[in-house]
């Protein structure tokens, strides 16, 4: 069985994906995702912009005729060209073959079975920082490498996409951590059945076996599905026994606190999350904030919401509902760079229309909101007098509500909380990761059909965000 970089690093992120994707029903996959389709081009792209500096040679061979391309990679290694790209490396150890394709193997001098050089494998990855699982794949190649060399390399490299850094890897401190994690792998690929489903919000919205795994922990009822359930926390539930909501429902918050990844604060918070949800109603959390300094209702009152394409470190859509309670009127204002240039625009625009409502709170959901006015202000010098009071004017709807409420969620996102209460998107299939990919898709093709699919799921956001604070303001009231 051949065992990748691509299985490794899928593995670090959940040990079930890669034995599903060996052994699972590809039938049963879910269609490619719209926002992972665009990173895999992202990524292609990032890739030969940096190759496009390089002189390199790249072995010739089909895909999947991983002999003749291990014998192509030999030749050009035997000749000791600089730069090879998409090389193969293959080392059997027993039943299994580690496959290695570094994005590059880099000539440097030393000596190895081929001569008086060696070389050492670079990646090229779109990401910013090294992270853990970068580091792993690398001292993967790098192991293999060692043995079709005779030599083990000094180093493996990253290329990252920040001001095209390149990260030296510390072979000594990952490679003994890579074969951790590759023994362990093994082990599951030797398992009966694909490891327990976990559902990991972040990680898992990106996979092809979603929505298989979703629905298996679903009819499992599983622990993953309750917010505030991390790995971490889950394996210390499990030496405990609590391992249904019931079971953690019914556990005293004390028995908690001492285990790694629990405290005093978030053993009582979880306990209680866990009996909202099995009875299925809002439960007020352990030692929430005084009631004045939850919420309060104004007569004109701003929601505020942000759509911004990350690849370009742009804000391109500021969406304000302005609420007059007592003119009893509603206005959208839809503040939209149609190009990313004009970001300073609507900023402007922005500030202007919120001076305009000089006493009126500005309600938005999640601190993002927040930390871009202080971007967009630094960016573009906006004195402080102008920019301070609307910073104390923001108010974080989430930050609210999960600081004294325990809600019957899967999950604290804007959508799933406005959904519970009722409200729903005109666009059923739209999100904030999809917004990405369509602010994109309109720069390359100029289809206002999209900004104007954007530009209503932000002012459903907005509206969203009212539904969740006067659902909030209501609750508190009655509370009382």
């Amino acid at each position: 069985m051949l065992i990748n970089a691509e299985l490794l690093l899928q593995y670090q992120r959940c040990k079930r994906r890669p034995f599903l994707d060996i052994y699972g029903d590809r039938s049963q996959r879910d269609a490619v995702n719209e926002l992972l389709h665009k990173l895999q081009q992202d990524k292609i792209a990032y890739q030969q912009g940096f190759l496009r500096q390089l002189t390199y040679s790249k072995p010739d061979y089909s895909y999947g005729n991983w002999e003749a391309a291990k014998a192509a990679t030999l030749q050009l290694m035997q000749q000791g060209v600089e730069y090879i790209h998409r090389g193969v490396l293959l080392v059997t150890d027993s039943e299994y073959t580690l496959l290695s394709r570094p994005d590059l193997l880099v000539k440097q001098p030393g000596d190895s079975n081929f001569g008086d050089w060696t070389y050492t494998p670079a990646s090229i990855e779109l990401g910013k920082r090294p992270k853990q699982e970068y580091q792993v794949v690398a001292a993967f190649h790098a192991q293999v490498l060692a043995t079709v060399q005779g030599v083990a390399p000094k180093t493996a490299w990253l290329q990252l996409r920040t001001k095209n850094t390149s990260y030296a890897v510390d072979l000594e401190k990952w490679t003994p951590q890579m074969q951790q994690i590759l023994q362990e792998f093994i082990q599951v690929l030797d398992l009966a059945e694909a490891p327990e489903a976990f559902i990991s919000r972040q990680k898992c919205n990106l996979c092809h076996w979603h929505s298989q795994c979703y629905a298996i922990a679903k009819s499992q009822k599983h622990l993953s599905l309750l917010p505030g359930v991390t790995p971490v926390r889950y394996t210390q539930l499990q030496t405990l026994a609590i391992t249904t909501l019931e079971s953690l429902a019914n556990t005293n918050p004390i028995t908690l606190e001492d285990l790694p990844g629990f405290d005093g604060e978030v053993a009582p918070k979880l306990v209680v999350q866990a009996q909202s949800a099995l009875e299925s109603r809002p439960l007020i959390l352990p030692y929430p904030p005084p009631i004045e300094d939850i919420t309060f209702t104004a007569s004109i009152e701003l929601y505020f919401d942000i759509e911004a394409q990350p690849d370009l470190d742009l804000d391109y859509l500021l969406g304000v509902l302005v609420v007059d309670r007592q003119a009893n009127t509603e206005q959208f204002y839809s503040l939209l760079a149609e190009k990313p240039e004009d970001e300073e625009l609507i900023w402007q625009q922005f500030l202007d229309l919120v001076w305009q409502y000089p006493e009126a709170p500005i309600y938005h959901f999640c601190v993002y909101e927040f930390d871009t006015v202080k971007r967009l202000a630094k960016l573009y010098r906006t004195p402080y007098s102008r920019v301070q009071p609307i910073l104390n004017r923001l108010v974080d709807v989430y930050e609210q509500l999960t600081q004294s409420v325990a809600l019957p969620v899967e999950s604290y996102a804007l959508k799933a909380i406005a959904r519970w209460l009722g409200f729903e998107w005109r666009d059923q299939e739209a999100s904030g990761a999809k917004c990405i990919y369509w602010y994109d898709q309109w720069l390359e093709t100029g289809d206002r059909t999209l900004l104007e699919t954007i530009q209503r799921y932000n002012e459903d956001d907005c509206r969203a965000t009212r539904s969740v604070k006067d659902w909030l303001v209501k609750f508190f009231q009655l509370a009382e």
